[in-house]
């Protein structure tokens, strides 16, 4: 678009929003740990934000920057314009929201924002000829409030995996539905999962950055609409001990930009996958482990990895095997093998969506750079294999803790520099500060165990 038919545009949606009653617009941007913040301003102030931007002071955000090095400032991406639909224009603080690109004081995009870091990898794509295209599947409990109104694991039903009758929060879904698509993401389903309390909702595949924005929208906008029910969503990977955990698995294809189609299908391949599918899944598989620390984040994620709870802890891939780390879902009866597509079952919800996004996809490009080959599928079941079977197979594993996953990350050079040195070295501090944390706790399992028994 033109910078003159740019500036039109603009200017009526800012028109058409303060006609509606849109008195403020949130600025919105990730930290490091994909947590949004906000700065608001007047509509009448955001004519000025488009041209010129608007400051900040980035020392108060984790990751960002010194306080010597404070000002930054945020360019509204006006192609994320929405209202929030719970801050409706009606009232008298109708408010919109705007997603923001960082910039620093010389106009340079800033290298620690993770919509930046993951640009630069939807470019690197871009240049080898393909759009990323990803969906991601975000698990959620809702939890009911303990007696005092502190927040607790207590699950807001006792239903399981597509229940009906017992299932609570159906109303409470359709509203979160409601307001993603007010937000202009299109749900394609919505229903309830395996433990109790716990949900999912998916929405459209798309390309990497605009899904990573949606991603952060859907977190954004579930807890708003959990809250106004007087419950909490969450999406820790596993706030309950025994049952399920929340993943995100997340679809990914390349799309050809010179032949206009799905550069992952061959109709000549058992399971539909091209060369190219074949060794951006390989690409994957090797850097499993060193991309891990930012798929699953926390120590709580290394919970949720473990054999026994439909989550991956084995360097494979297959079909109908969901203990493989990358399966290959069916293309729907009647559909094209268009539709073919790779999903990775390791990262969690509670990642940070831009760089979980830019760790696989910089994983994925460099097996198809590399001309990496894939090995054979495995399609039993490892949770029931032994340990020496899996050996002599020569299957390897994902870390089992967060502090082994960091070190695994700070080996992995390619997924080092498609993070880049500011925001690996910010992360692997926070990080290795919640595990020193951690691992030095002494807790109530230790206490009941030992305390009498020694």
């Amino acid at each position: 678009m033109a910078d003159k038919d740019k500036a039109a545009s603009t200017s009526d949606t800012i028109d058409a929003a303060a006609a509606s009653g849109i008195r403020f617009i949130q600025l919105q941007f990730t930290d490091i740990m994909g947590l949004v913040k906000a700065v608001t301003i007047p509509i009448h102030q955001l004519k000025g934000s488009v041209e010129h931007g608007t400051w900040f002071d980035g020392s108060s955000i984790e990751g960002f920057t010194r306080i010597a090095e404070s000002d930054q400032y945020l360019m509204p991406d006006m192609s994320t314009f929405a209202e929030i639909p719970w801050q409706k224009g009606s009232g008298p603080r109708g408010t919109a929201r705007i997603i923001c690109d960082v910039f620093t004081p010389s106009g340079q995009p800033f290298v620690g924002d993770p919509r930046f870091v993951l640009r630069r990898q939807v470019e690197r794509a871009a240049k080898l000829g393909y759009i990323v295209n990803t969906g991601p599947e975000l698990e959620f409990f809702l939890f009911r409030r303990g007696e005092d109104g502190a927040i607790e694991p207590l699950p807001h039903d006792e239903a399981g995996y597509f229940d009906f009758s017992t299932d609570l929060a159906q109303e409470i879904r359709q509203d979160m539905v409601d307001a993603l698509e007010a937000f202009g993401i299109r749900v394609e389903a919505a229903h309830h999962e395996v433990a109790a309390g716990q949900h999912e909702i998916d929405f459209e595949y798309s390309d990497a950055l605009r899904t990573a924005d949606n991603a952060i929208t859907f977190k954004f906008a579930l807890k708003a609409i959990a809250q106004q029910h007087g419950l909490y969503a969450t999406f820790m990977p596993k706030p309950i001990h025994g049952i399920n955990g929340s993943g995100m698995h997340t679809h990914q294809s390349l799309f050809s930009i010179a032949d206009q189609r799905n550069a992952f299908a061959d109709a000549s391949n058992p399971y539909g996958l091209s060369d190219l599918a074949r060794s951006y899944m390989a690409g994957i598989l090797a850097h499993a482990r060193g991309m891990i620390a930012v798929l699953a984040p926390l120590v709580n994620s290394y919970k949720r990895l473990v054999p026994g709870y439909e989550a991956p802890t084995y360097l494979t891939w297959g079909r109908t095997n969901r203990s493989a780390l990358i399966r290959v879902p069916m293309v729907s009866p009647g559909k094209s093998i268009e539709g073919t597509r790779a999903e990775v079952r390791c990262p969690d919800p509670s990642s940070n969506t831009y760089l979980a996004f830019t760790a696989m996809i910089a994983a994925g490009l460099d097996g198809v750079e590399r001309g990496l080959k894939l090995a054979e599928p495995v399609e039993e079941s490892l949770f029931e294999m032994d340990a020496a079977r899996i050996a002599e197979k020569g299957i390897k594993e994902l870390p089992g803790t967060l502090g082994e996953a960091l070190d695994e990350l700070e080996r992995d050079e390619v997924i080092r520099e498609a993070l880049g040195e500011h925001v690996l070295n910010h992360f692997l501090d926070a990080k290795r500060a919640e595990w020193d944390e951690y691992r030095t706790q002494v807790s109530d399992w230790e206490v009941d165990r030992y305390l009498e028994q020694f």
